[in-house]
């Protein structure tokens, strides 16, 4: 048999079928969009890493308060104050640009609007240690801060949140905690954070919110530019240095302190999202591999419904090879046309997660050819016992068969 004739037997077999041969495909379509989509979720989770180690910098240090210990046994958490900002600041060779963060939380009011939200005490020096860019306005000044003035900048967030434009605000006043404050900046959003929106914070001088707002001096965290990024360790290792010599531990003692690299912690963050992007995708194969046992599952029906024809086909000359080929060609196209439209199922319901619930999705190229190629390996796999069974029949047997 000639193989184009081949290839239209098989066809014409499959659309002699159509219900049957959507139903059977229908496992493979489902397979393959999970795969699809999971693996989108997984690629738009790194993306979203990546993009954010380039919103934070990769040359920045975060310090923060560890826990103190007594006697060997852990104790109250210990502290970080505007002293060992300072002492890092002018003893730490390789420690560039230093913004501490002193926070509280306290009612904002703004005309007959008010919200409660995060006010951070910083440095002159938060927006250039952070990458935030002025959307309006300016950053306050290191004379303002020197002077405790009342100057506030707003997340890029917060004119939202009071329900006004960004124009309006600024050289406008607020209230925060009943002292007035006057607006000089609004940043651009920026998005992302982790465990809140930084763009719903309110920024003010740390010496005002150390004498105005809060009434102490300890940080919550302070943030070191390294001077030169090729030698964070180092930049570590002097922080490490000088505040082991403020706090007076011995040698032996644990830190009371951590020093965080801002990529380890995203880099840990993006092995995460890696590994649940693994384990979903391979939840997802598995239905690929139900619709592979499936489509074995009607081929081997399909082979027993047409075991006369394949007698008479063989009393005709047709060899053992190209009745093999006829059936492992229909298992093939099943799982061909299936992978195709999961992959349009798929890349659909990828958008449609982008959009409605504003995920992070992104459908490679890599991901298509390794969804097609999966769908033709199952229908491979999965086809060639029955076609083997059909090549192997008795034509006599065959024919007798009703």
């Amino acid at each position: 048999m000639l193989l184009f004739e081949i290839i239209r037997v098989a066809l014409d077999s499959l659309r002699a079928n159509k219900l049957r041969s959507l139903l059977t495909m229908l496992g493979i379509i489902i397979g393959v969009a999970a795969v699809i989509t999971m693996l989108a979720l997984g690629s738009g989770a790194r993306r979203a890493v990546e993009e954010e180690i380039a919103l934070l910098g990769t040359d920045v240090l975060t310090v923060r308060p560890g826990q103190a210990w007594f006697r060997g046994a852990r104790s109250t958490e210990a502290e970080l104050t505007l002293d060992d900002v300072e002492a890092v600041r002018r003893e730490a060779p390789l420690a560039g640009e230093v913004a501490p963060e002193m926070t509280t939380n306290s009612q904002v009011e703004y005309s007959n609007t008010n919200a409660n939200l995060r006010i951070v005490g910083t440095s002159s020096s938060y927006d250039r240690v952070n990458r935030f860019e002025i959307a309006l306005g300016r950053f306050f000044t290191p004379q303002e801060n020197k002077g405790r003035r009342r100057v506030a900048v707003l997340g890029g967030a917060i004119p939202a949140v009071l329900g006004v434009e960004a124009i309006d605000l600024v050289g406008d006043a607020i209230r925060i905690g009943n002292v007035p404050f006057e607006i000089v900046g609004v940043f651009e959003e920026k998005g992302g954070g982790g465990w809140f929106n930084r763009d719903e914070v309110v920024l003010v001088p740390v010496e005002t919110a150390r004498f105005r707002l809060i009434g102490e001096d300890n940080v919550s965290q302070f943030n070191v530019a390294v001077s030169d990024p090729n030698m964070m360790s180092a930049g570590m290792a002097q922080i490490e240095q000088v505040l082991r010599r403020r706090h007076r531990l011995r040698v032996g003692d644990e830190n009371d302190f951590w020093i965080q690299d801002r990529t380890e912690l995203l880099g840990t963050r993006e092995e995460t999202t890696r590994t649940f992007t693994f384990l979903l995708a391979s939840i997802a194969a598995v239905s690929l591999i139900v619709g592979g046992i499936g489509i074995m599952n009607i081929m081997l029906v399909s082979v027993t419904e047409r075991t006369s024809e394949i007698g008479v086909r063989k009393a005709l000359g047709a060899t053992r090879r190209a009745i093999l080929f006829q059936f492992l060609l229909e298992a093939l196209v099943l799982c061909g046309v299936g992978g195709f439209i999961g992959i349009a199922v798929g890349i659909g319901a990828s958008a449609v997660l982008a959009q409605a619930a504003n995920w992070n999705t992104e459908v490679s190229a890599a991901a298509i050819a390794l969804a097609v190629l999966f769908s033709f390996v199952i229908g491979l796999f999965f086809g060639l016992w029955p076609a083997n069974r059909a090549a192997r029949l008795d034509p006599i047997a065959a024919l007798r068969y009703e």
